[in-house]
């Protein structure tokens, strides 16, 4: 890459670079977007050897101004949200931590345990640790917030059933789906759930103590045991959250260790004094950085989307970070009120950042046992695999198509990924045959790749536009392309990448299941791959990824093609009311067993469309 011309402006923005293809490939910012892009093309041997290979990989780089560092620092989280830059710093959650979720937007909230995507209208404590931690709590609290902890199904099915389930009869919900409680009644145990949850239970413990004193003057004995019960399933869940500092006090506190590569994260989080929540990253050191710089970095990253339990007052760190000042005025921006980073020195915050810095320590070790068996692992299958099969270079990426169908019915294709031998399930494809193949797998074969192929030359040849960005989803090639069968399907492969001009630029091989023979074109002989060896363990991986990820495919198609069979030809029930049917009822199967008056129960449904359903499922055969 040349260097760019003088015109660089010296203001604040962020910078790209990009690969020949247009890729972004690294994301960074600047207050003097010319001094920062032109420090890049010092001599080669004074650059870092990652930023190095990064300036080697470019192929041109783009700038956009903005008016300040701030402006810079959110916009740079903006384009590596989403471009996924492949040489800027990533943090990867080191395990999935479950949140307790209360769904507050329904009208009868849940309590449950959650991981994954967040999403509206649903409060989360938390994260936990440990599974356990969280089913503890949530069984104390129910004893006194009996508030239901049921699926959506289950709710209606008691619902329409009018009998409670077990729960309620070991007083751990209040029974909303018989109308055992208010719905005011209901809300106050909610909020009781939630303050409680939030470390603000002063209120609540009060209130229930002045319940209890009254009961028992009142010689009410047993509902003064009944509330001295609940304050002490109160207190052994307080108990759970560990006090470590003053009752008012909000705050983060994140412990790093590091070594050249990678570095550990851990993060406690304190409010009201208490830890109400744990969560640990690994970070790829894909960037040359400095402590300061990695500090910096990850509090960016902690706090570029809006955090489940908000921005604290305070957040301690082991060191200063880079621009300490403009980190805390945008953070106080999010937060709306100020916001201070400290690194403490003596004290109890200086004990607990031990403590937290102490996890990061242990968690590192662990990573770094993990991490040399699977790299070491995952590199010599994709050397093995390059010269096992003759490939210009290691496949990077790989790509492996497989088809399912029954008796031609349902006929689909899956595509899935892997991308440095780990699955990349953003990318994995399915596909629907189009030309009614029969039993063809050659036929079905060939247009799934077709398809995937010619979206590729399409998306390839259109220029970038002006935001960095490829139209459409096939963009990038495959350094390997995998089918799962024998010599057949092999020749399907050949054939359709010859007849795109694509035979130069895509390897194509076959993975036969019978023997685990290994085809490549221009041999009649299968290719021998040492058994146990890691390049075959990683060619039957991505084969039986493709293998489950047709047929979960098929079977989706299949159930839906059955559930519209069995319930098609009943006057006025459309597609809409039998999906609206099928979910109140609980399945096909309840709707078939559906009594008249459960029907009738249903009040959206109109009196002669119920007819009909009962009909159509208990005529005289």
């Amino acid at each position: 890459m040349q260097k760019p011309p003088g015109v660089i402006p010296e203001t604040p923005g962020s910078y790209q670079f990009k690969d020949a293809t247009g890729r972004v490939i690294y994301v960074g910012k600047a207050i003097n977007l010319r001094s920062r892009v032109n420090s890049y093309f010092a001599k080669t041997d004074s650059l870092h050897i990652r930023t190095a290979n990064m300036v080697a990989a470019a192929h041109s780089v783009e700038w956009i101004e903005v008016r300040n560092e701030i402006e810079a620092l959110i916009l740079e989280h903006s384009l590596i949200n989403r471009y996924s830059p492949r040489f800027n710093i990533r943090l990867r959650d080191d395990k999935s931590y479950p949140f307790l979720a209360v769904t507050v937007d329904e009208q009868w909230p849940r309590a449950m345990v959650m991981r994954g995507r967040k999403r509206k209208g649903t409060r989360y404590f938390g994260p936990y640790p440990h599974p356990w931690a969280i089913h503890e709590t949530l069984d104390l609290l129910l004893k006194t917030f009996p508030i239901r902890t049921c699926s959506a199904a289950t709710f209606k099915q008691h619902e329409r059933l009018g009998r409670p389930c077990l729960l309620f009869h070991i007083e751990k919900c209040s029974g909303p789906c018989v109308k055992s409680v208010t719905d005011n009644d209901y809300k106050a145990l909610v909020n009781d759930f939630l303050q409680v949850m939030d470390g603000e239970s002063d209120a609540v413990v009060s209130r229930l103590e002045n319940q209890m004193v009254a009961s028992s003057q009142a010689q009410e004995f047993e509902r003064a045991a009944k509330h001295r019960d609940q304050l002490e399933a109160i207190k052994m869940a307080l108990e759970r959250q560990q006090m470590v500092g003053e009752r008012d006090e909000d705050l983060d506190v994140i412990g790093i260790a590091e070594d050249e590569f990678e570095a550990a994260v851990q993060v406690f989080f304190v409010r009201k004094g208490r830890v109400v929540g744990r969560k640990g990253f690994i970070v790829d050191k894909v960037e040359d950085v400095t402590s300061e710089g990695l500090a910096a970095l990850i509090v960016e990253r902690l706090y570029d989307e809006s955090p489940i339990l908000g921005i604290p007052k305070i957040v301690i760190l082991p060191c200063e970070p880079e621009r300490t000042q403009v980190l805390e005025e945008w953070l106080s921006q999010l937060r709306a009120s100020k916001v201070e980073i400290r690194v403490p020195h003596r004290g109890d915050k200086r004990e607990l950042h031990e403590l937290v810095t102490q996890n990061a320590k242990q968690e590192l070790n662990r990573h770094r046992l993990r991490r040399a068996s699977d790299h070491t692992a995952r590199s010599r299958a994709l050397n093995e695999l390059q010269d096992l099969l003759g490939l210009p270079e290691a496949p990077l990426r790989i790509e492996c198509y497989d088809m399912a169908h029954l008796q031609g019915t349902d006929y689909v294709g899956s595509m899935v990924v892997l991308e440095d031998g780990l699955p990349i399930k953003r990318d994995y494809r399915r596909f629907k045959i189009k030309s009614g193949q029969g039993n063809d797998d050659y036929a079905a074969m060939r247009e799934v790749l077709t398809r995937r192929l010619s979206a590729y030359i399409k998306e390839r040849d259109q220029p970038v536009n002006e935001r960095g960005d490829r139209p459409g989803k096939f963009s990038y090639a495959p350094q390997l392309l995998l089918v799962d069968g024998g010599k057949g399907q092999l020749g399907v492969a050949e054939q359709v990448v010859k007849e795109l001009g694509l035979e130069h630029e895509i390897p194509v091989a076959s993975l036969a299941k019978r023997l685990e023979e290994v085809f490549i074109p221009g041999s009649s002989e299968p290719v021998e791959i040492p058994r146990g060896s890691d390049a075959l363990f990683m060619l039957q991986v991505i084969r039986d990824e493709a293998h489950r990820f047709a047929n979960r495919f098929h079977r989706e198609l299949r159930g839906k093609r059955m559930t519209q069979s069995e319930l098609d030809g009943i006057v006025g029930l459309g597609e809409a009311r039998a999906k609206k049917l099928v979910t109140a009822l609980g399945g096909v199967k309840q709707v078939k067993a559906a009594s008249r008056e459960d029907l009738a129960q249903l009040t959206w449904l109109p009196s002669r469309v119920a007819d009909a359903v009962f009909a159509h499922f208990n005529s005289a055969p």
